[in-house]
């Protein structure tokens, strides 16, 4: 697997554990499909919730820029790309499957769990 595929393969485990997604595999996200609305139907707590997790586990910084994060949270490649290109890296002494950023303010935010 390529320094790219095996980004976006540690992406989608952060989608699925950082959120919860109890009845989603990793392998079942779609490297181009929507993350928003269709597709794997992630909403707008979610998105902050990934964002944090994504700046904790590879030191990127996310803008307050609605267009420019709509096109970031497009999809796992788009999250791939941006992560990339930020120069982001797991930061050292982290495990590398996430493990230290799995987390939910579902409970502190009152939304309902899935």
């Amino acid at each position: 697997m390529g320094g790219a595929e095996a980004l976006e393969a540690e992406i989608k485990r952060l989608i699925v554990e950082a959120l919860a997604l109890e009845d989603v595999q990793p392998e079942d996200i779609e490297t181009d499909a929507a993350l928003f609305v269709e597709g794997l139907g992630l909403d707008s707590i979610d998105a902050l919730e990934l964002a944090m997790v994504l700046e904790e586990r590879y030191g990127v910084t996310i803008e307050d820029d609605p267009e420019g994060n709509a096109r970031i949270f497009a999809s796992v490649r788009s999250l791939g790309e941006f992560v990339r290109t930020q120069g982001g890296q797991p930061r050292a002494g982290e495990d590398s499957d996430g493990g230290a950023y799995r987390m939910s303010m579902r409970g502190d935010l009152g939304v309902a769990g899935r």
